[in-house]
Formats: structure tokens, C-alpha cells, sequence
């Protein structure tokens, strides 16, 4: 069985097995020990924080097979992004160049360095392994956050992001960076990604070019990539638009690949979870496919179930009991894992 569940202390080695094949441009999970160590211990500092109002937590989430132990992926959600180093990406936007006089009206698209999402959430560090790349699991470890956000929505902000891996080819090769840059910082795209990575942004601060950039003026191939995803992101960046993400014109400063978000409440899987009451049985379970999670904040718990009939009381066995941790008459939050219209 797949449930999501808070990270813990000793799960340093397959996260680090991990990020080990998340590969060039995956900026919040590099084979590092001390980023991989960094972010264990910041999230078992958030789960265990009294919160009044969201800041710099991060709180990440794995996806265990029960099975055997196994954890198949991650994924986390930063309260507040920019309190304490500046949040950067470009805005792109329309510069436009008339003269009646030679009758010339050119329209120009521009990328200005932005700091707009300073105090959004953000769901982030969204990695499955490619042996778990089928029976839904995506899903589940995307969404699990949304249920997560629903039950606790005073640790984060009522905005929230999700910047998308832009576009590299099989060789990590970064056809907006190598365009644009690396003019500025005089490295490769991958050592540039790894620093970013490991918190050491300064340098963005140092380099970064403070006027608007002309997108005409770049390499082809820079501009036909911007706001493109990666490949492997593509089917992510899909399922968060159909929760109501939308793109609203901000890129990555170093791939180009697109910043999409949304109010918190405007999330489907928010806005439609509600609760409902366990009744543990023996019964098969059938139906629809739902997202599952309890209520506990330290021992968090999300899977998918099969129900049907009356959502107010849900039937569960006992297995899936155990991995929520709930007994009979527990309070749950439950929503299906598609939308009515994408069954």
C-alpha cells in the first residue's frame, strides 16, 4: 500500500539515493549531504513549530510502500517563500516601439527581474521514482499537499506557486540559460542550479542583470523555450492546472520554465474536501477513487481508497486504518482525486 507520510530523521539515505536521479535542473534536491540533512532537520523543525502566521517552514512529505519500506518519492510545501533572500523570477511582459511618422508598431516581449510571490507558499521538491511511475502515485504525492493545506490552512499563506522545471534536453543542456545566463554568470547551467539548490543565492543578487531583457535579442532557440516545461514535469504541470493553477507570466530565472498559481482556496481538492466519520470493515472496498488523510499535523497520513454511497461515513478496512493511524469513529478529510468532468 502507497500513503504519504511526514519525513523522518532516518530516511537520509533514500532521499539521498533520490536525489540522486533527479538529474540537472531539479534545484530543491541535489546529491548533497549537507542540502539532504539540511532539509530533514527543517522539516522535523516545522512539523514540531507552534504557528501563528506561515514563515520560513518547509515541510516535506514521502510516498512509503508499506510493503517493503520503500520510500518512492517526495514532496513538500514552503509556507513563505522570500522573508529572508529575495525570491526572484522574471515577469515577462510587452514593451511596444510606434512611430506614426515611418508607420512602425512593433511589440516587444520583455523579461523584467521580479520579486512579485515574496510571502507566497509554495508546493515544491516533487520527485517520483521512476519504478513508482504508474497506479496513480503521481497523483497521490501531488495532491496529498492539498489536503494537507486544507487542514491546516493558518501555516501558510492564502497565495500559493509551483515553479515548474523548465525545458533541458537528455545532456542537461539548457538552451534559455546558455542563451541568456551564462552571459551574466560565467558558469554552467547545472554548477549554477546546484548552488541555487544548496541556499547560496547571493551570487543571484550579484549577477543578475537589473533591467529588462528583449527577448527578440536572444538565440532562437533561448526564446522557444520560455515558459516551456520539461519533459518529465509536463504530466505535473497538467495535473496542477487542472486543480486551478494558471500561468500568470512569470518564468525561472535560470531554465525559463513557467511559475503557475493560485489562491489556496481556489484549489479544488481544498475547496471540495470536507470530513467524514471511519467505520472500520472487513467489506471490500469499491467505488470512486479518493484522496484520504487524517487530522493529526505531526503524524500525517494521505492515501487513496475506493468509496461509494455515503461520503458523511466512510467504510475503510483495516489495513487502510492502520496506514491513515485512525480507529473507529475517527474524523477524516476526504475528496475525490479528480474533478467530476475528468473522472
Amino acid at each position: 500500500m502507497m500513503v504519504i507520510r511526514p519525513i523522518h530523521s532516518d530516511d537520509y539515505d533514500e532521499l539521498y539515493a533520490l536525489a540522486e536521479k533527479t538529474g540537472a535542473g531539479f534545484t530543491s534536491l541535489q546529491p548533497n549531504e549537507g542540502q539532504v540533512r539540511g532539509k530533514i532537520y527543517s522539516s522535523l523543525e516545522a512539523f514540531e513549530k507552534v504557528v501563528t502566521t506561515p514563515g520560513e517552514e518547509t515541510y516535506l512529505f514521502v510516498l512509503e510502500d508499506t510493503e517493503n519500506g520503500r520510500v518512492a518519492g517526495i514532496c513538500g510545501i514552503e509556507a513563505a517563500v522570500g522573508l529572508s533572500q529575495p525570491w526572484y523570477n522574471y515577469r515577462v511582459g510587452t514593451l511596444v516601439h510606434s512611430s506614426r511618422q515611418l508607420g512602425v508598431h512593433n511589440a516587444v516581449r520583455t523579461l523584467t527581474l521580479s520579486n512579485d510571490h515574496t510571502g507566497y507558499s509554495e508546493v515544491c521538491t516533487l520527485f517520483l521514482d521512476p519504478d513508482y511511475r504508474h497506479s496513480k502515485n503521481g497523483s497521490l504525492l501531488s495532491k496529498s499537499r492539498f489536503m494537507f493545506l486544507a487542514e491546516f490552512p493558518k501555516r501558510f499563506s492564502t497565495h500559493i506557486i509551483a515553479e515548474m522545471r523548465g525545458y533541458s534536453d537528455e545532456n542537461g543542456h539548457s538552451p534559455f540559460w546558455e542563451g541568456l545566463g551564462r552571459h551574466f554568470f560565467s558558469m554552467d547551467f547545472a554548477d549554477a542550479v546546484y548552488m541555487a539548490g544548496l541556499g547560496d543565492k547571493t551570487f543571484i543578487a550579484e549577477l543578475m542583470p537589473r533591467h529588462p531583457i528583449y527577448t527578440n535579442m536572444l538565440p532562437k532557440e533561448s526564446q522557444e523555450v520560455i515558459g516551456k516545461v520539461h519533459d518529465n514535469t509536463l504530466p505535473a504541470r497538467m495535473m496542477l492546472e487542472s486543480e486551478g493553477f494558471r500561468n500568470e507570466g512569470y518564468v525561472d530565472i535560470f531554465d525559463a520554465g513557467p511559475t503557475i498559481e493560485t489562491r489556496v482556496m481556489d484549489i479544488r481538492a481544498v475547496r471540495e474536501s470536507h470530513y467524514a466519520k471511519v467505520n472500520i470493515s472487513d467489506a471490500p472496498e469499491g467505488g470512486e477513487t479518493y484522496l484520504m488523510s487524517n487530522t493529526d499535523l505531526k503524524n500525517f497520513r494521505c492515501t487513496l481508497v475506493e468509496l461509494s454511497g455515503d461520503h458523511n461515513v466512510v467504510d475503510i478496512n483495516p489495513e487502510t486504518a492502520a496506514a491513515l493511524q485512525v480507529e473507529e469513529g475517527d474524523a477524516v478529510r476526504v475528496v475525490r482525486l479528480s474533478s467530476k468532468l475528468r473522472r
